[in-house]
């Protein structure tokens, strides 16, 4: 390995995202432990990674973002979608949207109905609690005093709370938190912010730990693959800066790369589908052929609507004394809209009455946009963006060559099944009856898109495919069981590989009804517990 000398750790974490910050504070707590922590990308100490409306300025952004696309997916007519992941300290809390959800009871109670015992809603709940600080305190569902801060928006919007009395009128419920088992209702969504600022994993988990002399941690440190000995996972080759560097794992190395990352090192581990590995040029060994399958995402539909009578962030932006207003309020106070998440209000609600909890979750926004990255429109507009919260259609990420700095295939598979697309005209006509109630009509609101003249299930599910896009949810490529298409057991370890274990969003078996951040750092919570007890 050239003039650099092999060190040895007892646990390396590879991936510095929501998980992986997680474990490293976890595992260092013991100061027994040497730590390795491993970031492909930088530091986090881009301002607008602190500021919450700096995600305008951090997706797309090569410097805090690793730029990502889909292939072309037939259910968005041909479409590719951007597919922004995490380039920093702290990962995709350093770029997402901020929302505080756990989702619903039932997401888990399934995985333990599936052979995965200890993952019940039961059985996460204390782990969500351990790292949680809610702003209002601590009670029965609620933790208070730990890393993770959860606090009230810092704003209302006239429109949205028009929209919430829509919603109310419609027949849905009031909630003030979506985090209780059973998330129906509507409401302004919790986010992780502190007085303003962005709260990131990093910035919670991180930053209290890095100068414990047992935790290492190292940016700019690109994982190409694991070294495998006898069935074994004994150590990482990374490059640092452009210089080839191995480590050695004395206990265990821990993959928290993401929904992306893990499956893609596993498969440049030769650990996967044979078949696959082969053709990519890698020499298969150990046949695991789940890894990077069962990739699921929330496909989000953006409805939009004109308005009148009333003032949104598109009539804000596009005048001087609203610009200057919005950088007053902030400076000041820290509130206003660049204190806001990149969706402020949520409903959720079951397309079919029949269902036993919610299938659709909203995002309402007081503004309009053609698609992330371009200009307010220059009317007055809000986006209703709703999403099917349990997609049957399942993609895969898969590597295209042996080559570690070439972007893998990710392949959604959006709207790929008759289910998803039925789900998706649904949702289209119950927003226009949301939309319809009388607590909107003093704003007149004029259907901008998909538009109003698209009325049959095949036209709403083409249009849904014209104006849908991602809302960065990817999840379950790495996914705990015991079935043959399963990468991990229900203590995260990956199936016939010792010293080996996942812990991210990939190891999900089916994605949770809501954002999934918080859900990913419960996941890592909850690992280091087991890795305690082993």
């Amino acid at each position: 390995m050239g003039q650099f000398a092999i060190e040895t750790f007892d646990y390396i974490i590879i991936g510095g995202g929501t998980a992986g910050c997680v474990l490293a504070n976890r595992l260092s707590e013991n100061p027994a432990n040497k730590v390795l922590l491993l970031e492909a990308g930088g530091q986090d100490n881009y301002i607008w990674v602190k500021i919450p409306v700096g995600y305008l300025y951090c997706i797309g952004n090569p410097r805090t973002d690793w730029g990502f696309s889909t292939e072309s997916e037939a259910g968005l007519n041909g479409r590719s979608l951007g597919y922004p992941r995490g380039k920093v300290m702290g990962g995709c809390s350093a770029i997402n949207g901020m929302i505080y959800m756990r989702g619903q009871a039932r997401d888990y109670d399934s995985w333990r109905q599936a052979g995965n015992v200890g993952w019940g809603w039961d059985d996460v709940l204390p782990y969500f609690k351990k790292s949680e600080d809610y702003s209002e305190g601590a009670n029965d569902m609620h933790g208070a005093g730990g890393e993770w801060r959860v606090e009230d928006q810092r704003l209302s919007w006239k429109i949205l709370d028009a929209f919430a009395d829509a919603c109310v009128q419609y027949g849905l419920p009031r909630t003030p938190d979506f985090n209780t088992g059973n998330n129906e209702g509507v409401g302004y969504f919790k986010v992780n912010q502190r007085r303003g600022w962005r709260w990131s994993a990093a910035t919670a988990f991180v930053k209290p730990a890095k100068h414990r002399k047992n935790l290492k941690i190292m940016t700019g440190a690109h994982v190409e693959r694991l070294v495998i000995e006898n069935r074994r996972a004994v150590a990482v080759n990374f490059k640092h800066h452009g210089q080839q560097r191995m480590a050695k794992a004395n206990a265990e190395i821990i993959l928290s790369a993401g929904a992306i990352g893990s499956p893609q090192i596993l498969q440049l581990s030769g650990i996967g589908d044979g078949k696959m590995l082969s053709d990519a040029g890698i020499q298969p060994l150990h046949e695991l052929t789940g890894v990077g399958k069962n990739l699921q995402d929330h496909l989000q539909i953006r409805t939009i609507f004109k308005v009148r009578n009333v003032t949104t962030l598109n009539d804000m932006i596009h005048s001087l004394g609203g610009k200057m207003r919005i950088g007053l309020e902030y400076m000041i106070n820290r509130s206003g809209p660049m204190s806001m998440a990149p969706s402020q209000l949520g409903a959720f609600i079951k397309s079919d009455r029949a269902i036993e909890t919610p299938d659709l979750q909203y995002h309402v926004q007081p503004l309009s946009l053609d698609r992330f990255g371009t200009p307010l429109h220059r009317f007055s507009a809000f986006t209703a963006s709703v999403c099917n919260l349990r997609p049957h259609s399942r993609g895969y990420v898969a590597i295209r060559s042996a080559d570690p700095a070439e972007h893998p295939v990710i392949k959604p598979n959006y709207l790929s099944t008759d289910h998803d697309r039925l789900v998706a005209a649904n949702s289209i006509r119950l927003t226009r009856d949301i939309v319809s109630q009388q607590a909107l009509a003093p704003f007149q609101p004029e259907e901008y898109l998909p538009g109003g003249d698209f009325l049959s299930d095949s036209e709403l599910a083409e249009q849904a495919g014209n104006i849908s896009t991602t809302i960065f949810h990817p999840v379950g490529t790495a996914k705990m069981g015991s079935d043959k298409s399963a990468v991990v057991d229900s203590q995260l370890r990956v199936h016939g590989i010792k010293g080996l274990r996942v812990a991210d969003a990939s190891i999900m078996p089916t994605i949770t009804s809501g954002n999934t951040n918080s859900p990913t750092l419960m996941i890592a919570e909850k690992a280091a517990s087991l890795i305690g007890a082993s």
